[in-house]
């Protein structure tokens, strides 16, 4: 849309009939991101309230429109950034995150790790030193405190505060651990996500011929990274009647991990009483 326009549409936000003012919201919100800053702007200059008001909503509704279209773009694409899609539910709260500083506060915590790790290791003593350093040293944990926090299901709060909850845990985990080199994936355990590390040849050579999963071991980024078998994973199933187990203990797509933190995120939303927000993560469900 030619500047002109905007600026003869952005003027008639504060016009008092509201039949015209969702007129222009509406031609406003077929824009992108773009005129964000013709808006703030106006924001700024103004000293009317209601004016100002409209202009903080239709903002929101911009940055949303966003998040929704990088949201479905990487759903959709061949290709999928596990960190990428954990960055765009972020853009959901934090609409002016740097995804820059996000990558660097991750590099350093790999890099740490990295240094530690030689091709001598097994896959158990790389995951070993790769929980001392998430676990022990940065201190990252369920936030027991405040579980239900809509915090706990953003990148950038768990990278600060060190808290989050089972499922941005994991993904986390498993972001690292792919920078690491190590095959790790997403398994949708019942209530608590765990990380799976497969390897088809070395899970052949442990477990015998007629084992019929890929997967080496299990690892619960919930409890510090504890180490499971695939047997006790499948006692727990039996024992609470999860069935198939097929289900449970096979790795999943990172879409369908994303699609989990967003569902976390949603609960919170719900438990807090911010229905409005929780509204538009169902929304962003829907792409699933």
């Amino acid at each position: 849309m030619e500047k002109s326009k905007l600026d003869a549409l952005i003027n008639l936000l504060d016009d008092p009939d509201n039949s015209i003012f969702e007129l222009v919201e509406k031609e406003l919100l077929k824009e992108d991101y773009k005129i964000i800053p013709m808006l703030e702007e106006r924001w700024e200059t103004s000293f009317d309230t209601s004016y100002q008001e409209r202009i903080e909503n239709l903002i929101q509704g911009l940055q949303f429109k966003e998040t929704y279209n990088k949201l479905k773009t990487w759903i959709h694409s061949e290709k999928r950034d596990l960190f990428y899609g954990f960055w765009v539910v972020d853009q959901f709260q934090y609409p002016d995150l740097s995804i820059l500083n996000i990558q660097l506060k991750i590099e350093n915590i790999r890099k740490k790790i990295w240094l530690e790790l030689n091709n001598s290791l097994t896959l158990l003593e790389k995951t070993t030193i790769l929980n001392h350093f998430l676990f022990n040293i940065h201190g990252f944990t369920l936030n027991f405190s405040n579980k239900y926090s809509s915090q706990n299901c953003f990148l950038s709060q768990l990278l600060d505060s060190k808290k989050g909850n089972p499922v941005s845990l994991s993904i986390l985990y498993t972001i690292i651990a792919r920078q690491l080199e190590l095959p790790a994936y997403f398994i949708d355990f019942p209530k608590n996500p765990l990380v799976a590390i497969v390897e088809p040849e070395l899970a052949k050579k442990v477990h015998g011929d007629s084992f019929n999963s890929d997967v080496l071991f299990y690892i619960n980024p919930s409890h510090k990274g504890s180490v499971t078998s695939i047997k006790e994973i499948e006692y727990h199933l039996r024992t609470n009647d999860f069935r198939p187990t097929e289900n449970y203990t096979e790795p999943k797509s990172d879409i369908l991990f994303i699609q989990r933190l967003l569902e976390s995120l949603s609960e919170s939303y719900k438990s807090l009483g911010m229905f409005e927000k929780e509204e538009q993560i169902q929304q962003l469900l829907q792409l699933f």
